[in-house]
């Protein structure tokens, strides 16, 4: 169980009070076709373009399990370091909604396919902490009803029914809305590591139902209430503080929280009621009689396990070990998969810090700025890696690099040819820069003097004015060593 954090507290007019969070997100498996049939699931087609005959629930049609989805579960169970159970149950859930064709929906209760596990979250005061996985089970989506297109009817398309989702649900232990947006974040990059899921929370491909309750700290929990379908991280946060607000004001107004399903309204900064919270037992569950157990082979399970990438905990220890880079850096760099590839080709046969500086700097700023993702980069990782080449053999400064830098994300331009144009190369000749500092030195006896007098941080000044006077081409560390030697005569 989660340990007490006072900061983590919100203030009531009684007192502090816990939040309680669990999390249970819906994840579309990465997979060609749907869990039961052979239908596409290509995101963005006509409405009702990709539904099979067992998707729209026709008379006499059975489904066939897609063994890829269920490797997928398995991959993804393996990668929280979750329990994989060889023998799992698909069962049906029953209820009526008008996407949901056969009035059930084929899901796994009381044995699914992967078990406890675990899952380790980066906050930004440095720390981390271990979640727990509660389960993971394979289920079929729902289709997806439309209310805009007409004034007085709903629309139905069915591409999505029958689309494999994996429900992976956590325990109950993160205690803040930074808690559980760091959790979404660090189990979309597992799921992107592991290709089970491309984790596009715009297109609906990984929805998180947030549960939430207030307690006061060591009581025992209180009652909790399901935000349903949220689809950003942003949006987890925020529908935990304002569903944890609505709690406590209502407790300490006199009011009793009742268990039920809510819908955040991101517009308004609020939760507000769906409907009651169903039980396990208003579903009627029972095992699919069209589908047996699904039996794992153990050594099919152990192939899988030992064809894992390596995961983004492992990678930000190894960026640390290997490449001397900050928690926090190594942290940025390995979150994302694409990322990591892009850093270690830049760092290859170069200073590893210099090379996370750029990218977490300067890259990361212009992408940001133009939102791009790191494969739309618009300097490739072997340019990058040319420019910091130009630094390392003092060919330019770090300040013209900069300026470089900016005209090849505008131009395209390899950072060699574009000093070259420019005639940017740095001035190493000391001739020039000691003709910059004599000058300097001679129109500035006010600051001479305090130098002297021992005011040493002045020589920043003095540099400043002479790398001015070249231009920002003379070498640093030359005119440093210049304007020491004739200060101190």
């Amino acid at each position: 169980m989660a340990t007490v954090n006072e900061e983590r507290l919100m203030d009531g007019k009684t007192g502090k009070w816990e939040i309680v969070i669990g999390l249970e997100v819906h994840a579309q498996v990465t997979s060609n076709s749907k869990l039961f049939s052979g239908a596409a699931t290509a995101f963005g087609a006509e409405p009702n373009s990709q539904v099979s005959l067992v998707d729209a629930a026709m008379p006499g049609m059975l489904p066939v399990i897609n063994k890829y989805c269920v490797e997928q579960a398995v991959r993804t169970g393996l990668g929280l370091e979750a329990q994989i159970n060889l023998v799992s149950v698909f069962d049906r859930k029953n209820y009526f909604y008008p996407d949901l064709p056969q009035g059930y929906q084929i899901s796994q209760f009381t044995q699914p396919i992967v078990g406890k596990g675990k899952l380790t979250i980066d906050l930004a005061d440095g720390t981390s902490r271990e979640i727990g996985i509660t389960r993971l089970h394979l289920e079929q989506d729902a289709g997806k009803s439309i209310h805009d297109l007409h004034p007085k009817m709903t629309m139905i398309d069915l591409n999505r029914s029958g689309v494999a989702l994996m429900e992976i649900v956590s325990e109950p232990d993160m205690r803040s809305a930074e808690e559980a947006g760091a959790y979404v974040k660090k189990l979309r990059s597992i799921l992107r590591y592991l290709g089970t899921c491309d984790g596009n929370m715009e297109e609906g491909s990984l929805r998180a139902d947030v549960n939430v309750s207030v307690r006061k700290p060591g009581e025992r929990f209180g009652t909790r209430c399901e935000i349903k379908n949220v689809n950003s991280i942003r949006f987890v946060q925020q529908a935990v503080e304002a569903e944890a607000r609505r709690q406590i004001d209502l407790i300490e107004e006199g009011g009793e929280v009742k268990q039920q399903t809510r819908l955040f309204d991101p517009t308004r900064g609020e939760t507000r009621p769906m409907r009651s919270k169903e039980e396990a037992h208003d579903y009627r569950y029972f095992p699919d009689p069209d589908l047996l157990p699904l039996e794992l082979d153990p050594t099919w399970v152990e192939n899988i396990k030992q064809g894992l990438p390596e995961l983004p905990d492992v990678k930000k220890a190894r960026f640390v070990s290997d490449y001397g880079l900050s928690p926090y850096d190594a942290g940025v760099l390995s979150a994302d998969m694409a990322s990591a590839a892009f850093y270690e080709t830049v760092a290859k046969g170069r200073d590893p810090k210099i090379a996370s500086n750029w990218l977490t700097g300067e890259l990361f700023a212009v992408l940001n700025k133009q939102n791009l993702t790191i494969e739309q980069s618009p300097v490739s990782a072997g340019a990058l890696g040319g420019l910091i080449d130009l630094i390392a053999d003092n060919t330019i400064s770090g300040r013209i690099a900069k300026d470089v830098f900016a005209e090849m994300v505008e131009t395209g331009k390899l950072a060699k040819d574009i000093v070259a144009a420019k005639g940017l190369q740095q001035i190493t000749d000391t001739g020039p820069i000691e003709a910059a500092a004599d000058q300097i030195i001679a129109s500035s006896p006010d600051n001479v003097a305090k130098y002297k007098a021992g005011n040493e941080k002045l020589i920043g000044w003095f540099v400043g004015q002479v790398m001015k006077a070249t231009g920002g081409k003379a070498n640093p560390g030359v005119v440093n060593e210049i304007l020491k030697k004739k200060l101190s005569a």
